[in-house]
């Protein structure tokens, strides 16, 4: 066999997917039947109209929400029926809601615990790390490293209850970089952040995306931002997925134009 065949046959170890993915709400169907993989290297942006079922579909795909129908899968193992914390042991992480931090611990002890789990979670892996990151300092250490990497080592001694909502959303990143997941999920990740603050976000964003061993997943309402940081979109409307692409590509769309824009033929002949 040639090294280019072993090459193209390598299979996707990594790949994110999910198959026919379907839940209802009584009897309002909320994501419908969606098919779709996720490949290491690419940010993926999932866009549509409000209700169009982009944040179920991320709930489906990290455990929040149990599957009427279909499956989610990782690298080939079957998630569907795994609860939040087992997908994240399998290499799903998604920011943190605070209410699931230690609120009255500092930043720099929950980034520290944080570590400290993970490298526990690889030591019972069977990873020959446990006598490295066993040791207090260096579990402190490796959390200094990623509150400098999200700009919050002044807040460090801080306790997580008191603050401001612009650093929260900055220590949920941390958190989640901590956890050196497979898949990174950003639900609006700027969201209620000052235009001072975004950028921090987005760099930090723009800095994951150069390890090309990651997927990214980010449901963001800012086409701004989708253009700048999205290899690819995918859209929904009514739960079902209805384009998928290259940005350009999909934002010129007329369905796009239309469900998520609010573009029609008729509107583009009175801009006219």
């Amino acid at each position: 066999m040639k090294d280019d065949d072993r090459e193209s046959e390598t299979p996707p170890m990594s790949t994110l997917a999910t198959k026919d993915l379907t839940i209802r709400f009584g009897g309002h169907v909320a994501v419908n039947n969606v098919t779709c993989s996720f490949e290491p290297g690419t940010l993926t942006a999932i866009v549509g109209p409000n209700g169009a079922g982009k944040t179920t579909y991320f709930n489906l795909i990290s455990g929040q929400l149990r599957a009427s129908s279909g499956t989610v899968t990782l690298g080939g193992q079957d998630i569907t029926g795994m609860s939040v914390s087992a997908r994240t042991h399998a290499g799903l992480g998604r920011a943190f809601q605070l209410t699931n931090l230690f609120p009255n611990l500092s930043v720099l002890e929950n980034v520290r615990l944080a570590v400290q789990a993970t490298q526990e979670g690889k030591h019972r892996r069977g990873l020959n790390l446990w006598s490295i990151w066993s040791d207090h300092a260096a579990l402190v250490q490796r959390a200094r490293v990623i509150l400098q990497a999200v700009a919050m080592n002044d807040r460090a001694d801080t306790p997580v209850a008191s603050l401001p909502h612009g650093d929260q959303r900055k220590l949920e990143v941390a958190l989640l970089m901590a956890l050196e997941p497979q898949v990174y999920m950003f639900d609006e990740p700027t969201a209620g952040m000052s235009h001072d603050e975004a950028p921090v976000i987005l760099n930090l964003i723009r800095e994951l995306k150069k390890d090309k061993t990651k997927i990214i997943l980010l449901v963001e309402h800012k086409m701004d931002v989708v253009r700048e940081l999205a290899d690819r979109i995918i859209v929904l409307t009514n739960g079902t997925l209805v384009a998928d692409g290259p940005p350009a590509e999909v934002i010129a769309s007329p369905v796009v134009q239309e469900a998520y824009l609010g573009v029609t033929k008729d509107t583009e002949k009175e801009a006219a």
